[in-house]
């Protein structure tokens, strides 16, 4: 019968397994995201035609529809049009990923804009590559503008995972959902559940802090 059991050692390891899950789905989602939202922030920065206006119009959907509606889509929609399996953790992977990737054009994007364009006017007229002018001056620039909104989205993105559990992610929020449901401790279970996306956020903050004051010597450069 719920709420008769207590807590016991059992949801100390379920609540281990749904951060392991929410870690995994966060950070996989995360690398994906990043590389897929630089490659589209680069296409679209350089106008490359038809990718670029084809990407734009994926990118705009994914940041202006809700995360819940894009999971329905996937978890729902992929397996139907293309007779697969979709294992629900599979299809939070997808959906962050594409989500994040969304967010990522944008600050790659509005980074580049933000690289004083003589330097790149200079780069370019003592006949610097492409590939060298991205490498050795968009690059490090850009990345110390990016930092801060990177970690703004990092932020929020691990906010988003507790959405997975509508699709059947035995996640963080989910467990938080089976143990409140067994023990009826809400204030218990719901407090400690929120302190850890919390010390997951404060982690990543200070990461993020640390690497921001590493690329702040580029930014230095583009004022002298």
């Amino acid at each position: 019968m719920y709420g008769d059991d207590g807590f016991t050692i059992f949801d100390l390891q379920l609540w281990a397994e749904g951060l392991g899950i929410s870690a995994w789905v966060f950070i996989t989602s995360s690398i994906l995201g990043l590389l897929f939202g630089v490659l589209i922030g680069l296409i679209r920065y350089y106008r490359i035609s038809v990718l670029g206006k084809i990407l734009m119009l994926i990118s705009e959907f994914l940041k202006n529809s809700p995360v819940l509606v894009q999971l329905f889509l996937v978890y729902f929609g992929i397996p139907a049009l293309l007779m697969i399996d979709l294992s629900p953790v599979e299809a939070a992977i997808i959906t962050l990923s594409g989500n994040t990737a969304a967010f990522i054009a944008v600050i790659v994007i509005s980074s580049i804009d933000a690289i004083d364009k003589k330097q790149l006017e200079a780069a370019r007229s003592f006949a610097m590559s492409e590939w060298q002018i991205l490498k050795l001056i968009i690059y490090p620039q850009s990345l110390a503008f990016a930092m801060p909104m990177l970690v703004g989205l990092a932020i929020n993105q691990l906010q988003v995972t507790s959405l997975v559990s509508v699709i059947g992610v035995v996640d963080l929020t989910r467990v938080g959902d089976i143990v409140n449901l067994r023990t009826f401790e809400p204030f218990i279970v719901w407090p400690v559940i929120g302190a850890t996306y919390f010390v997951l956020a404060k982690m990543i903050g200070i990461a993020g802090s640390k690497l921001e004051n590493r690329f702040n010597r580029y930014k230095r450069v583009t004022n002298i």
